[in-house]
Protein backbone atom coordinates (compact mmCIF):
# COMPACT_ATOMS: atom_id res chain seq x y z
CA UNK A 1 0.00 0.00 0.00
CA UNK A 2 0.88 3.95 -0.23
CA UNK A 3 -0.72 6.66 0.97
CA UNK A 4 -1.90 9.39 -1.03
CA UNK A 5 -3.10 13.01 -0.56
CA UNK A 6 -6.40 14.28 -1.16
CA UNK A 7 -6.38 18.28 -1.17
CA UNK A 8 -9.76 20.48 0.05
CA UNK A 9 -9.85 23.84 -0.74
CA UNK A 10 -12.74 25.86 0.97
CA UNK A 11 -13.60 29.84 0.45
CA UNK A 12 -15.84 30.40 3.59
CA UNK A 13 -18.13 33.60 3.72
CA UNK A 14 -15.83 34.37 6.90
CA UNK A 15 -13.19 33.24 8.87
CA UNK A 16 -15.15 31.09 11.25
CA UNK A 17 -15.39 27.53 10.13
CA UNK A 18 -18.77 27.11 11.08
CA UNK A 19 -19.81 29.94 8.32
CA UNK A 20 -21.21 28.63 5.00
CA UNK A 21 -19.03 27.24 1.89
CA UNK A 22 -18.96 30.20 -0.95
CA UNK A 23 -16.71 27.93 -3.12
CA UNK A 24 -14.70 25.05 -3.23
CA UNK A 25 -11.98 22.82 -5.26
CA UNK A 26 -10.60 19.07 -4.96
CA UNK A 27 -7.41 17.80 -5.88
CA UNK A 28 -7.20 14.08 -5.62
CA UNK A 29 -3.73 12.81 -5.78
CA UNK A 30 -5.32 8.83 -5.42
CA UNK A 31 -5.96 8.56 -9.13
CA UNK A 32 -9.57 7.33 -8.49
CA UNK A 33 -10.62 10.26 -9.91
CA UNK A 34 -10.03 13.17 -11.72
CA UNK A 35 -6.73 15.23 -10.12
CA UNK A 36 -9.29 17.97 -9.67
CA UNK A 37 -13.11 18.27 -8.77
CA UNK A 38 -15.41 20.35 -7.25
CA UNK A 39 -16.95 22.31 -9.78
CA UNK A 40 -20.59 21.32 -9.44
CA UNK A 41 -22.88 23.39 -8.28
CA UNK A 42 -23.64 21.86 -4.66
CA UNK A 43 -20.17 22.24 -2.47
CA UNK A 44 -19.28 18.78 -0.84
CA UNK A 45 -19.61 20.62 2.96
CA UNK A 46 -21.42 23.10 4.51
CA UNK A 47 -18.72 24.65 6.19
CA UNK A 48 -15.26 23.65 7.19
CA UNK A 49 -16.81 22.24 10.92
CA UNK A 50 -18.34 19.86 8.40
CA UNK A 51 -15.54 18.71 6.58
CA UNK A 52 -13.66 18.15 9.95
CA UNK A 53 -16.11 15.85 10.81
CA UNK A 54 -15.73 13.89 8.13
CA UNK A 55 -12.47 13.58 8.90
CA UNK A 56 -10.72 16.48 6.61
CA UNK A 57 -7.32 17.40 8.71
CA UNK A 58 -6.88 21.37 8.44
CA UNK A 59 -3.50 22.53 7.60
CA UNK A 60 -3.42 25.73 6.20
CA UNK A 61 -6.11 29.24 7.05
CA UNK A 62 -6.00 32.58 5.31
CA UNK A 63 -4.30 35.38 7.11
CA UNK A 64 -6.81 37.81 8.63
CA UNK A 65 -6.17 41.01 7.13
CA UNK A 66 -8.12 44.18 7.75
CA UNK A 67 -9.25 45.80 4.45
CA UNK A 68 -7.10 49.60 3.33
CA UNK A 69 -9.48 52.73 4.55
CA UNK A 70 -11.77 52.98 1.81
CA UNK A 71 -11.63 49.50 0.24
CA UNK A 72 -14.01 47.47 2.63
CA UNK A 73 -16.80 47.18 -0.51
CA UNK A 74 -14.00 46.62 -3.05
CA UNK A 75 -13.78 43.14 -5.03
CA UNK A 76 -10.86 40.97 -5.27
CA UNK A 77 -10.21 37.60 -4.52
CA UNK A 78 -12.01 35.17 -1.91
CA UNK A 79 -10.05 35.83 1.10
CA UNK A 80 -11.22 33.24 3.91
CA UNK A 81 -9.30 30.51 2.52
CA UNK A 82 -8.79 26.71 4.40
CA UNK A 83 -7.11 24.00 3.15
CA UNK A 84 -7.80 20.68 3.96
CA UNK A 85 -6.21 17.14 3.50
CA UNK A 86 -7.14 13.57 3.68
CA UNK A 87 -4.19 10.89 3.27
CA UNK A 88 -5.50 7.55 1.46
CA UNK A 89 -4.21 4.13 1.02
CA UNK A 90 -3.63 3.23 -2.08
CA UNK A 91 -2.52 -0.24 -3.52
CA UNK A 92 1.49 0.33 -4.46
CA UNK A 93 1.13 0.11 -8.53
CA UNK A 94 -1.68 1.11 -8.81
CA UNK A 95 -4.02 4.30 -10.94
CA UNK A 96 -2.46 7.49 -9.91
CA UNK A 97 0.69 6.14 -7.74
CA UNK A 98 3.77 6.63 -10.74
CA UNK A 99 4.50 3.25 -10.71
CA UNK A 100 4.56 0.90 -13.07
CA UNK A 101 2.26 -2.57 -12.60
CA UNK A 102 3.64 -5.54 -12.89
Amino acid sequence: MSVRQQVLVLYLGTSALDSPVVGWSVYDGTGRTSPTTGDGDEPPYASGVAALRDGWRLFQAAQLIPPYPGGEYDVSFLKHEFFFEKLVDVPSGGPGTGERAG
